[in-house]
């Protein structure tokens, strides 16, 4: 849905701010470490309006090299015949195609999301044949 939660962004964004000063992480560097602790990605969840991507998509700006399913990951999943899986089970199957075929989960996160972003955009911008 286009524009979903647009509004809830500023909160959302300020909440991680204040969970992340109250640890002490100020910096990229610091943050890394931090998400090493598993109870941090707890942390992160309990912020309003963070989800599991999220906590994913963090991690890959600071240089995991993480999976963060999205509509693109569900949509590639479900053409291929792997439909309906919770985001853990998803992800764990894209990190356990990445290590079959010898890619970081991260690279391969991002192969599936271009190709499929891109045949969208060929089908007027649906995702998973819709």
């Amino acid at each position: 849905m286009p524009g979903r939660g647009r509004g809830l962004r500023a909160p959302v964004f300020v909440g991680i701010a204040d969970l992340l000063a109250a640890n002490g992480v100020d910096t990229r560097d610091d943050l890394r470490p931090w998400l090493d602790d598993r109870s941090h990605r707890g942390d992160l969840r309990a912020v309003k309006g963070v989800g599991p991507k999220t906590v994913d998509y963090i991690g890959n700006l600071v240089g995991r090299s993480q999976v963060a399913v999205d509509v693109h990951l569900r949509a590639f999943a479900a053409d291929a015949g792997v439909p309906g899986l919770k985001y853990e089970q998803l992800r764990a199957a894209y990190e356990a195609a990445a290590a079959v075929l010898g890619q970081e989960p991260g690279g391969l996160e991002h192969a599936v999301w271009r190709f499929t972003s891109r045949a969208a955009r060929g089908r007027g911008g649906a995702v998973g044949g819709m």
